[in-house]
């Protein structure tokens, strides 16, 4: 997982989101950190997971390639 400064993230706002296609990106504000940016493929990936969860199936249907 990448860490950026907010700052950094508003200089290089394209680098952070080429950088969250391929890895979760950390923003840290005042050295917390305070949003995560993921790729849309992988929270479409977590809300299924999550809606199965939420309605007790269980399994490893649609578990994640690379472990990610």
């Amino acid at each position: 997982m990448k860490t950026m400064s907010a700052r950094e993230a508003k200089n290089a706002f394209g680098l952070m989101i080429d950088t969250a296609r391929a890895e979760p990106v950390l923003i840290e504000k005042h050295g917390r950190g305070v949003v995560m940016v993921i790729a849309l493929e992988e929270y479409q990936r977590l809300s299924v997971q999550s809606r199965r969860t939420d309605k007790g199936e269980t399994g490893t249907k649609g578990a994640s390639k690379g472990g990610q």
